[in-house]
């Protein structure tokens, strides 16, 4: 059962790459696109529901419908051709199409609504076969010829899917010939008297307003995702798509611009907008092919929805942005997603009895709408974002200006504003809900996509705006470490402090410096630096190689100190064995490119204790006793403290040594201005002894972490027995000039 189900799921991840399953039939622009194309929009709104739109509109309310409609579909049809002939679109149709550009996540919060739109439709196909069933035979129930035929339909699905496409010529060719017998009715043939009524131009939308009217007709126009979803069995997908698509669309656009009008001629206002109107039906020179075109299309809509729904579903599932993805994803021996296809007979039954219980097509059709606006408003998206973008790898062969998915999409959005503001922001409430829970569960796509050059895009158009304009790093400041290691065993033991160092909105840069022979210190670095963004912060690699430590840290220093998003801090450990000339030479040298440094000096036993309370020594500020944290290096200290404190919820002290009683009492007024100006909490405690700095340390709270500046010419040995007096871990903190506490 594993292996079958593995099995499944490379078949379909094969036509999600682009490959092709051995032996397959392929087709032509005819067979493959045009033809399912064009009998899902010749179906049953056409049939049973046209009439009653243009005795409610009119004539002129009928055609400004259809040619809304179809602005819609026409914008979206080009614009998934020109995605169709840049990429090879896979199992899932529009969901593989916003998946391969905008990622799974949004790809799921618009293909879960759409799966559920296209299983409803199968209800939607039901219904109108019972309807046209009940025009030949009024005595049967609706309910027991809605079920008869669904289970006929589902039978048919299960056992032979191929039924579908092996009778469609036939389907056309009745549909066709039913066309041919209204457009003969035309005529004073027989007993027939042609068109005798004079067509209202604008009906009094007895039954429907203008907007009713059009959630009613436009899912007669949804039909242009099928050949786009059958890319994978054409011949020549980039030809056969945009021209089998919209040959489609242009057809349907003909014939419901042309029936409109003769429907207007055939009978009263009055009489179209009667629910029980049998215009076609009476007005065709043939009534009876008429009836079998209702019958042939309803049904075979009906079955191709319940063909093609299981497999959105299963590419939804293959992707797990459906709850059990693993069984629905599952297919049989002959290629058939069995579970998925039950799980859209459930969920058509459960439409069929809802249109059955709240008044049949019309209570299905907004429902269909409103998902098919949201779907179709994000395939223009998707062609507006590759456009803009202006990336070599969008090189459609089928081109289109960018007014067309901009026009597609605010009509996409317009309307279903107008058609229903509350189910429209229930239905984009839904689509963020998905999306921010797939977001969550960090899903693989087995396609790249192209939400990295987007924001790329952006954050090259923010840095050509923000050259122009005053630098302002104070009130930016965040911090941006960079942290040079020679083994992932170092980074390992930096890693909590260095995740509150820059948590939530820091990033970090991982410096590998591997030493010659001793490459296989660094070894899943890589891994390593991942975490810190599973952790939500901006985390990246780079592995310089080098002869020397500390001229691979002062190179990349200086490399980085041009880039838009450059390090402000450098991080380094002072270990109780480090090289102090090594240690001191790299400390002196980075002092020229105006970075900050933080000093770690672990102790080895405590390490950073309860990660709880930590002490900011402050050196004395007199004889002014001013507060100008740019002349006393206490910048980077307090902001480093605060995020510390806030990440460990702990708390802050800020202390210091004077030598007399006079100055106590101005040490003691400048740290509680120091705090109030800083902004830090209210928790903060202000400290101040009369002695000694080395018996201050000795009279402190004993603290997880102890802060101390860094002056320009440090003795890093002194700094190690400060570690050793105040018998805990330490940082040395030296200002880059760029931060302000009191920003």
């Amino acid at each position: 059962m594993l292996t079958k189900m593995q099995g499944g799921v490379n078949w379909l991840q094969d036509r999600l790459g682009g490959g092709e399953a051995q032996g397959e039939q392929k087709f032509g622009t005819f067979a493959g696109v045009y033809t399912p194309t064009i009998l899902t929009i010749l179906g049953v709104i056409m049939y049973l529901r046209h009439g009653q739109v243009v005795g409610n509109a009119g004539l002129g309310g009928a055609i400004l419908i259809v040619l809304l409609a179809h602005i819609i579909t026409i914008t979206t049809g080009l614009s998934v051709s020109s995605v169709a002939t840049n990429t090879r679109v896979g199992a899932g149709g529009a969901f593989a199409i916003i998946s391969q550009s905008l990622g799974v996540e949004v790809g799921g919060s618009v293909g879960v609504p759409l799966f559920i739109a296209q299983a409803v439709s199968v209800a939607l196909y039901i219904i109108g076969f019972s309807e046209a069933w009940q025009i030949v035979f009024p005595g049967h129930p609706l309910i027991i010829v809605a079920l008869v035929t669904f289970a006929l339909v589902a039978a048919i699905a299960f056992i032979s899917t191929k039924f579908a496409s092996q009778i469609q010529f036939l389907i056309l060719a009745i549909v066709g010939f039913s066309l041919f017998s209204i457009i003969l009715g035309s005529f004073p043939i027989a007993a027939h008297t042609g068109l005798t009524e004079a067509p209202q131009v604008w009906g009094e939308f007895p039954r429907w307003d203008f907007w009713q009217a059009f959630t009613i007709f436009f899912p007669a126009v949804t039909g242009i995702m099928t050949g786009i979803s059958l890319s994978g069995t054409l011949r020549e997908p980039r030809r056969s798509i945009p021209v089998g698509t919209m040959g489609a669309i242009a057809t349907g656009l003909v014939v419901y611009v042309a029936l409109s009008y003769w429907l207007s001629r055939a009978a009263t206002p009055a009489d179209l907008a009667d629910p029980n109107n049998r215009v076609l039906v009476d007005k065709a020179l043939f009534g009876w092919a008429v009836l079998a075109g209702m019958l042939a299309a309803t049904f075979s809509s009906a079955l191709g929805s319940l063909i093609a729904a299981p497999r959105v579903m299963q590419a939804l599932a293959v992707h797990r942005i459906l709850p059990y993805g693993t069984i629905f994803a599952r297919e049989t021996e002959a290629g058939e997603p069995r579970q998925a296809m039950i799980a859209t007979v459930v969920i058509a039954f459960a439409g069929i009895i809802f249109a059955v219980i709240s008044g049949g097509l019309d209570a299905i059709a907004p429902v269909i709408t409103m998902f098919f606006l949201l779907t179709y408003s994000m395939l223009n998206v998707v062609v507006l974002v590759e456009q803009t973008l202006g990336m070599v790898s969008f090189r459609p062969t089928f081109a289109i200006p960018r007014l067309i998915p901009f026009t597609g999409m605010v009509f996409c959005i317009f309307v279903m504003f107008l058609v229903s503001p509350t189910f429209s922001l229930v239905a984009i409430v839904l689509a963020l809900v998905l999306y921010g829970y797939l977001a969550r569960r960090n899903l693989v796509a087995t396609h790249s996509d192209v939400r990295s050059g987007l924001f790329m895009s952006v954050a090259e158009w923010a840095a050509t705006r923000i050259s122009k304009v005053p630098a302002a790093p104070e009130r930016t400041w965040k911090p941006s470490v960079l942290v040079p290691v020679a083994s992932t065993s170092a980074l390992a033991g930096s890693y909590r402090f260095l995740w509150a160092m820059a948590a939530p909105q820091g990033s970090m840069h991982v410096l590998g410096l591997p030493q010659p022979g001793r490459e296989e210190d660094l070894k899943d670095l890589d891994l390593l630096t991942q975490a810190f963004v599973d952790d939500g912060i901006n985390a990246r690699m780079t592995l310089l190689d080098g002869d020397n430590y500390t001229e691979g840290v002062r190179t990349a220093t200086q490399v980085l100190r041009g880039t838009f998003f450059r390090p402000n801090i450098l991080f380094l450990r002072l270990y109780p064995h480090s090289d102090l000339a090594e240690l001191q030479d790299l400390v002196d040298r980075t002092a020229a490119y105006r970075m900050g440094i933080v000093l770690l000096a672990r102790h080895p036993v405590i390490e950073l204790g309860r990660e709880q309370l930590i002490n900011v020594w402050v050196s004395p500020q007199g004889p002014d006793w001013e507060l100008d944290l740019r002349q006393s290096n206490l910048d980077l200290a307090i902001l480093l403290a605060f995020k510390l404190a806030k990440n460990w919820n702990g708390r802050v002290n800020l202390c210091m040594s004077v030598e007399d009683q006079d100055k106590k009492m101005a040490a003691q007024a400048y740290l509680d201005t120091l705090r109030t100006f800083s902004r830090l909490p209210s928790d903060t405690g202000t400290m101040v002894w009369q002695d000694s700095f080395a018996a201050a340390l000795q009279r402190a709270p004993r603290a997880d972490l102890s802060s101390f500046g860094l002056p320009r010419d440090p003795d890093l040995a002194f700094s190690q027995r400060v570690v050793e007096m105040v018998d805990g871990s330490c940082i040395f903190v030296r200002d880059s000039g760029d931060e302000s506490a009191l920003a």
